[in-house]
């Protein structure tokens, strides 16, 4: 396992930003969760490191873990936090990003409960990723808000937190809670809090900086360029927001309410096609994005769309583009 460590980068002033900032910075602390999403963490991370770019300490940040052992990610990397996770972190904290992902279990220890209530009860904004929505429910931090959290954690919440929203948006930012389903989610979730705390120009600095994210996120999402119902665009929705682990049929079936055999007459009646047949579509149209427009190696784009070995991914890719992933031709400047 490769060993992966952020901090450092964190804390450097960058050599091109603009001098002179005088307004104390806003600082976020990441409590990193076993399996976290490692997707996901770097994406809200990114944003904030790139508006110091910018604009020269708007954002300090500082990882956490449970107790002083390493952490290991969704992807293999294992990161040392910062600092281990207790009540003396709190007070030099302005938010904290609570970061979970596809395999971090369902468990809130009593004393993470009780250090995540006096993170509460600090007034600080608090943010949950992939399934980090779970562990503020856990600690009754959602009542009566509005959240995000990844469709096969959905339930779960829900049943746990039964005064809260659990709606199945990729992001949603309600007064001080942020919350995100999937690593899109998080980037454009900590774009539009930044943009409340300082301004749109900034915001569209940070996005042409990051040119991957630039491309990725800005593109035309399928379901608004297609006239289709309500339901069908919620799932076609769902299935953009979860390339990386894509749902089964009957966890899209499930989170429209539908029948499977309602969702695959669905797709016929007004797309000419199967769920699956989409489905495959959209994930084979974001890896050729990726392929063209980053310098991500095409084992990170396969793991980024949601294949998972790379004979299957040329199988596929070779199929429906009529040329192997390997030929695409590169445009990043």
């Amino acid at each position: 396992m490769q060993r992966r460590q952020f901090s450092g980068g964190m804390k450097k002033n960058n050599l091109h930003a603009s001098a002179g900032s005088t307004d104390t910075p806003v600082r976020a602390g990441f409590l990193l969760l076993e399996h976290f999403s490692l997707p996901a963490f770097p994406q809200a991370l990114d944003a904030l490191v790139t508006a110091n770019l910018l604009r020269a300490g708007l954002f300090s940040s500082r990882t956490f873990g449970l107790d002083d052992a390493q952490v290991l990610s969704d992807l293999g990397l294992v990161i040392r936090p910062d600092a281990v996770f207790e009540k003396g972190c709190l007070d030099g904290l302005d938010i904290l990003f609570v970061c979970g992902g596809y395999r971090t279990e369902l468990k809130a220890s009593e004393q993470l409960v009780e250090l995540l209530r006096a993170a509460g009860q600090t007034g600080m904004t608090l943010a949950g990723l992939w399934n980090g929505a779970w562990f503020l429910g856990s600690a009754g931090l959602l009542q009566g808000y509005r959240c995000a959290i990844h469709p096969e954690h959905r339930p779960a919440l829900a049943e746990m937190a039964r005064s809260a929203q659990v709606t199945s948006e990729p992001f949603v930012i309600d007064r001080d809670r942020l919350t995100a389903s999937s690593p899109a989610g998080a980037f454009q979730m900590a774009l539009e809090w930044i943009k409340a705390l300082h301004d749109k120009a900034l915001v569209e600095g940070i996005e042409d900086i990051l040119a991957f994210e630039a491309s990725r996120y800005r593109r035309i999402k399928p379901a608004e360029n297609i006239c289709v119902s309500a339901p069908l665009r919620e799932v076609i929705t769902l299935m953009d927001a979860n390339l990386e682990e894509p749902l089964a049929l009957e966890q899209l079936a499930t989170y429209a309410a539908r029948s499977r055999r309602q969702l695959e007459r669905l797709f016929k009646e007004q797309l000419g096609t199967t769920p699956q047949r989409y489905y495959l579509e959209l994930r084979l149209t974001e890896a050729r994005r990726l392929l063209q427009h980053t310098e991500l190696s095409q084992v990170e784009v396969l793991v980024a769309c949601g294949f998972v070995s790379p004979s299957h991914f040329s199988k596929c890719y070779s199929a429906f583009f009529g040329y192997r992933p390997s030929r695409e031709v590169r445009r990043v400047k």
